[in-house]
């Protein structure tokens, strides 16, 4: 198991890229992506380990609770049945968005087939999808800024306590920031921007209850 004393865990504004003037000047202080992969290779991280890279900083994430995990569930196979062969799903794996982050987002929808990924990670997605509970203001904040900078089109936020889809689009790569839509509820459906024609209902993305 991966000895958290050893690594940068996560704190609210080095996730978001807030560091004091000594800490911004010393090029040790975030890890890259090629030094967060290197632990893997030298077995400092091991694959049952639940941790992913953001801004640098090597983030420990809690083991799923039931409702999560039926959560992730959930928007997979909504999504699937949605996209068909038109994009490839990816659940909990990394994608190497810029030097300094590799979020292993809850489910991903990428271009391409599974061949395309043997040699390397994705570097962008059509579609991101984080299950939020406890995690709801990292995912907000943290997360969004790195999907907004990283281009991607289009950001969802399935939130169990409020059991709607808070919809992230138009990212802004000078500001950090995508735009949010009303949070999609009920019976309500969402048309994704990168895949004209698909079209997932919220209620598909949510837990049974």
């Amino acid at each position: 198991m991966i000895d958290l004393f050893a690594i940068d865990t996560y704190h609210p504004r080095r996730a978001l890229g807030i560091l004091s003037m000594a800490q911004a000047t010393n090029s040790d202080t975030r890890y890259t992506t090629a030094r967060y992969f290197d632990l893997v290779a030298a077995g400092v991280l091991q694959p049952d380990d639940h941790v992913e890279l953001l801004e640098g900083i090597i983030v420990a994430e809690p083991p799923q609770d039931p409702e999560h995990a039926s959560g992730t569930m959930a928007a997979d196979y909504a999504l699937r049945a949605a996209i068909g062969d038109r994009g490839l799903i990816r659940i909990q794996l990394p994608l190497v968005l810029g030097p300094y982050s590799a979020p292993e987002p809850d489910v991903a929808v990428v271009a391409g087939r599974l061949g395309d990924y043997v040699k390397s990670h994705p570097t962008t997605a059509l579609l991101v999808v984080e299950i939020a509970r406890t995690s709801l203001p990292k995912d907000r904040l943290s997360k969004s800024r790195i999907y907004a900078v990283a281009g991607i089109p289009e950001y969802w936020i399935v939130n169990l306590p409020e059991r709607c889809v808070e919809v992230f689009r138009k990212p802004d790569l000078a500001l950090a920031v995508s735009a949010a839509r009303p949070s999609a509820v009920g019976g309500a459906a969402i048309d994704l921007v990168a895949l004209p024609g698909t079209r997932v209902a919220v209620v598909d993305l949510l837990p049974a209850v």
